[in-house]
């Protein structure tokens, strides 16, 4: 069965579902494209690495991270 094979109007969210529960999909899977998850810890690292340079940055870069990996990328 495809995705669209339903008879029903079905939100791309409803589809994923459904293909885990026949376990062709992993249990943690990104609910959002990654440049578009935590955006507020992105814009504070973002703005910190255009002021300060990378190396001073190692907080929010970390904290990004860890959100990221919390919406489920593997980072």
């Amino acid at each position: 069965m495809g995705i669209g094979s339903s008879s029903q109007n079905s939100s791309p969210v409803v589809s994923i579902k459904s293909l885990d529960d026949q376990g062709s999909v992993p249990d943690v899977k990104p609910k959002k494209k990654i440049c578009c998850a935590c955006p507020e810890t992105k814009k504070l690292r973002d703005e910190c690495i255009v002021e300060h340079g990378e190396s001073a940055c190692e907080k929010w870069i970390e904290a990004h991270r860890k959100c990221l990996r919390a919406e489920g990328f593997n980072v």
